[in-house]
């Protein structure tokens, strides 16, 4: 899906890590929502309320799983999962513009 229709977004951008990431929220009409961003290259870690979908449309990262002692490459168009209540790590080779989904 290349595009939202009737959605609601979030005006403010949330900006982390120096303003090196950003994401904004998106509201779908059933109450569920997704987070639209950008990551500059670089090291970051993230954890998880919920169970998390990060679909990476453009750029190239690798990423540290829960649980996991391998980093995993993932670029255009790849995905991973991220259980809820957990820590992952991102290394950013080049600029990611990604959508995550929560549940």
């Amino acid at each position: 899906m290349s595009e939202f229709k009737n959605v609601t977004v979030q005006k403010m951008a949330n900006i982390y890590f120096d303003g090196r990431v950003t994401s904004t929220k998106v509201t779908f009409a059933d109450g569920s929502w997704k987070t639209l961003g950008v990551m500059l290259p670089g090291e970051y870690e993230f954890g998880t309320d919920a169970h998390e979908l990060m679909e990476i449309l453009s750029g190239e990262l690798e990423v540290l799983l829960p649980g996991s002692t391998d980093w995993q490459p993932v670029s255009d168009g790849g995905s991973f999962e991220v259980p809820a209540n957990s820590k992952f790590q991102v290394k950013i080779h080049a600029m990611i513009n990604y959508c995550c989904s929560y549940s």
